[in-house]
């Protein structure tokens, strides 16, 4: 047997290998190159094999495979790291506003918007006693700083600029960028710090507003201010899931550098796989770096990242050591900032859209004016309190720019301009209280700012809802898209997600997807089809079979993830009885666990509820909106049509000792623990065992750990258990717990 292991390993080994480097090759021409050879199925077939291979033989992954981009465990707080050479900042240098403008050429006729652009140039020119100097001009990217360093061409850490001497390490965040390799080539040098821009795309981060939007959170002000939160998240499978890139522009401390001038550092960029600039130029005069200046203005509207000025360099490198710096700023470097661009225009009207979560989102309808690169005529005013902090009414006068270069906004309203019967815009009058989709009652939840339509069957809500009910965490309906979805509510086949079981293959097969070219003549509209059709079906009566805690995920009930869901069906034998749930409302009944100290919990009288069920993942706040639910419209109407279906979903992890009798729950149900150092198992397999007894495994020590199971080399955190006066466990004391 050991003799076919060991023929085994190297086969093994040899395919981790060969599958490791296709993946980067693949990541390099999707995520650097935009030019993807193979579809994401292909792609998730192969991270998929590798990840097999990597499970069964741990001792065969690398720091640098593929599969180690998604993130690791939450860290407790980030470390610091300083510098190997200090990451200054440059030098900003404004473009003049109108009124400065204007007040300087009083004096100086010639003064133009770049004059203290041009007093930089001629200032570095003296410094060096001649004229002859090469630059060059790249956009300067309106995102995060950070620092990547490679020893012996690996991803060493990463580190934001922090105060110039001393960082955050921010490495397992910046290894979940996929545009980020974890290796260079061979050729490169051992000792290699790159330093660039964390950035979310524009495209993205309009998603990811539209995204807040609909769930009532606050949208992020510009990408930077969105990329800057992701990137203080310790949590990195939380970064995992936000859309960031990062382009690399300078360098730090280089052993050996191949390259002597800026561009050529450009091109040492490329040769390595780091993303750089896509606009860059080398202007050899001051009349040529205005003209790049300009150009830039103009095309920095089409890049697919937010910019806010240009940066411009001395190109050889031997200049800079000769130039110099200053204590906070290189001298031969700025940073041209550009005015953003701001216009004035009315404000026609307001009118509310209604998102997939039911949120009331007011918009701004405008008199249509052009705006950085674009015209724009609709801004979102987000919610009642941005239009209440800056007075905006309807018929006034206001300033609008393009926030970070994207999102049109408004600035502040003209109020010299403002009609004398203007009023004050209140989004609850305004739509008389009703959802201006369905005319359903409109509610604004305690602690929250939106305002939401809680009427179920509200047909603004259909399509999100549909995809969301379809999805493949939810009850993975095979063909029930986007494009389905539309066409079905816009022909009110399907008013609500469960209507869907009422769907005939026919009825189906026979759907026009663009219906619109029967008018227009262009061409024969497209049907769904039988194939298509009979996949939706056969998916639909699937579908039936799911288990509770999917059902209960595919509602989309505000709070209820998957694993509040999980933990209801473990309580609960089927969706009848989480309706009528006792142990659902007395949670709900109860203040929030986390505010609650656990002498007041025990002098509670909760006689169904047993401390697993107190102290469970389910909270109060989770058990109120299901309660609620089931109570309203919309709850009682999903009970009534199910019925009409015959469906009853049954739970497949229901737990009857921890729903009824609280002497039979485990000694350490509801409690949390840490696993630290060298045990006799695996730590996935400690984390298995406490889990299935209802406690739970978290990452980090906090006031809120129960127990610390520690092994040998146990380290900080057993220190930090000590100082807070955490229960220590030894495989034996964790043992005879268990069994208590």
């Amino acid at each position: 047997m050991d003799d076919l292991f060991d023929s085994i390993q190297p086969n093994v080994e040899k395919r981790i290998a060969e599958l490791s480097a296709e993946l980067e090759h693949h990541n390099t021409l999707y995520y650097q190159q935009a030019k993807p050879e193979i579809t994401d199925a292909e792609y998730d077939s192969l991270i998929g094999e590798l990840k097999q291979l990597e499970r069964e033989y741990p001792e065969f992954v690398k720091p640098d495979s593929p599969t180690q981009r998604v993130g690791g465990a939450p860290l407790e707080g980030f470390e610091q790291i300083k510098h190997l050479v200090p990451m200054l900042s440059i030098e900003d240098i404004h473009e003049l506003k109108d009124e400065e403008l204007e007040e300087l050429q009083k004096t100086t006729p010639n003064t133009t918007r770049t004059h203290n652009l041009q007093e930089w140039f001629k200032r570095f020119q003296r410094s060096l006693g001649h004229h002859d100097v090469r630059l060059t001009v790249e956009p300067k990217i309106d995102g995060v700083a950070v620092s990547v360093v490679y020893r012996n061409r690996m991803l060493d850490y990463a580190v934001t600029r922090g105060d110039g001497t001393t960082g955050d390490d921010i490495t397992q965040n910046i290894k979940t960028i996929k545009s980020i390799p974890l290796r260079l080539p061979d050729s490169a040098p051992d000792l290699f710090e790159v330093r660039g821009e964390v950035f979310i795309p524009n495209n993205d981060f309009l998603e990811l507003n539209k995204q807040r939007d609909e769930a009532g959170e606050p949208a992020f002000v510009n990408p930077r201010n969105a990329t800057a939160g992701t990137l203080k998240q310790l949590d990195s499978k939380l970064v995992a899931t936000r859309p960031l890139d990062c382009i690399f522009h300078s360098y730090g401390r280089v052993d050996h550098a191949p390259y002597t001038t800026v561009a050529e550092f450009q091109k040492t960029l490329k040769d390595y796989g780091l993303k750089c600039s896509h606009w860059f130029h080398q202007p050899a005069s001051n009349h040529e770096l205005l003209e790049c200046i300009t150009r830039l203005d103009e095309d920095r509207h089409g890049f697919p990242y937010a910019t806010d000025g240009a940066v411009i360099k001395v190109d050889e490198l031997s200049l800079h050591k000769q130039l110099g710096t200053t204590s906070k700023h290189p001298k031969w470097a700025c940073a041209y900032k550009f005015l953003p661009e701001q216009k004035e225009t009315q404000l026609k009207d307001i009118t509310i859209q209604v998102g997939r979560t039911g949120v009331l989102t007011p918009v701004a309808e405008l008199e249509p004016v052009f705006v950085s690169g674009t015209t724009v005529s609709r801004a979102t005013l987000h919610n009642q309190d941005e239009i209440d902090r800056k007075d905006i009414r309807i018929g006034d006068t206001i300033i609008i720019e393009k926030a970070g270069e994207i999102i049109p906004a408004v600035v502040k309203v003209i109020t010299e301009k403002r009609k004398p019967n203007s009023e004050p815009f209140n989004l609850f009058n305004y739509v008389k209280g009703k959802c201006p989709s369905c005319s359903g009652p409109i509610e604004q939840e305690e602690g929250f700012v939106a305002w939401r339509c809680v009427n179920f069957a509200c047909p603004a809500q259909a399509i999100t809802r549909i995809k969301h009910f379809c999805s493949r965490k939810a009850l993975d309906v095979d063909g029930l898209g986007t494009a389905v979805a539309e066409k079905l509510v816009a022909t009110q086949i399907v008013r609500t997600t469960l209507d869907l079981f009422d769907l005939k293959k026919d009825a189906l097969a026979n759907l026009l997807l663009d219906p619109a070219k029967l008018e227009t003549g262009d061409s024969k509209p497209r049907r769904l089809g039988e194939k298509k059709a009979a996949m939706i079906t056969s998916s639909l009566d699937q579908a039936r079979l799911a288990p509770l805690s999917r059902w209960i995920y595919a509602m989309g009930i505000p709070h209820i993830g998957e694993s509040a869901a999980r933990e209801i069906a473990r309580l609960h034998q089927n969706l009848t009885k989480v309706a009528s749930s006792t142990i659902l409302q007395d949670l709900a009944d109860l203040p929030d666990f986390e505010e609650l100290s656990v002498s007041k919990r025990k002098k509670e009288n909760h006689p169904r509820l047993n401390i697993y069920q107190i102290e469970s993942e389910l909270g109060p706040v989770a058990a109120q909106h299901i309660t609620a639910f089931f109570k309203s419209e919309g709850g009682q109407h999903v009970l009534e049509k199910l019925k009409t279906l015959e469906l009853n979903p049954i739970s497949d992890n229901y737990d009857p000792e921890k729903s009824t009798h609280a002497e039979a729950a485990s000694a350490i149900a509801g409690k949390t623990f840490v696993i630290t150092g060298t045990l006799s198992k695996p730590r996935p397999d400690f984390k298995k065992i406490i889990e299935a007894q209802g406690g739970k495994v978290s990452g980090s020590i906090s006031s809120k750990t129960h127990y610390l199971l520690a092994g040998e080399k146990a380290g900080s955190k057993k220190t930090k258990a000590e100082e807070l006066g955490i229960t220590i466990l030894d495989e034996t004391a964790f043992t005879k717990l268990l069994e208590s």
